[in-house]
């Protein structure tokens, strides 16, 4: 893919003021200073948006869920008993630990994760994929553009998971295994008042792209 290609004729679909795709991977180095987020950390791509990389590794990134899907530190071993009993987001922990499982992750070898708006990537840098904030008529191009010239039922998918699960472990996974899926998230609901109100995220791995 040519990256400046792809964000020209992004701006030239959805227009200038349109939020730019951002990306993100696994280094041995962090591409900024780490910062503690005690809670989610979704919050932290508005400051992406606005230009500013982000990066954590297992200390800095607090949420149990979040470092686990994100390939940063093992699964916590309260996690499917929390997304079932607390947060009633499935009928049992075994239904959370079979999700999981189907998933395979790992924890990744390189120690930091970062994400950084597309248009500020150096060239060098192998990510995993762009995440997109849409609007509704702007998803409603990429799901077109998607489509265009994939024939697969599945050419865009909504799996159910946390917000990270569904944009980022499902980007790295698919990315992993040369898939040509797009991802359309979070639907979490816990994560849905950490994003704008009027835009889902549409993911795509770099093997798409």
């Amino acid at each position: 893919m040519n990256k400046k290609q792809f964000i020209e004729d992004y701006k030239e679909a959805f227009g200038e003021g349109a939020a730019l795709p951002i990306a993100f991977w696994h280094s041995d180095k962090p591409v900024a200073a780490l910062e503690a987020m005690n809670a989610c950390f979704f919050p932290a791509f508005e400051k992406v948006r606005e230009g500013q990389a982000v990066s954590f590794d297992a200390t800095t990134m607090k949420c149990g869920g979040g470092k686990f899907y994100c390939g940063l530190a093992p699964m916590p071993e309260y996690v499917p008993q929390f997304v079932s009993e607390k947060e009633h987001y499935k009928a049992s922990p075994h239904l959370v630990q079979d999700f999981v499982a189907r998933l395979e992750i790992e924890v990744d070898k390189h120690k930091y994760l970062n994400i950084q708006r597309l248009d500020q990537v150096e060239d060098s840098i192998e990510y995993y994929g762009v995440l997109i904030f849409a609007t509704p008529d702007i998803l409603s191009g990429l799901v077109s553009w998607a489509c265009y010239d994939n024939a697969s039922e599945d050419a865009v998918v909504t799996p159910w998971g946390s917000g990270c699960s569904t944009t980022i472990r499902q980007v790295i996974n698919e990315n992993e295994n040369e898939g040509q899926r797009c991802f359309i998230g979070p639907f979490d609901p816990s994560v849905r008042p950490r994003v704008r109100a009027n835009e889902l995220m549409f993911a795509i791995p770099t093997s798409r792209l």
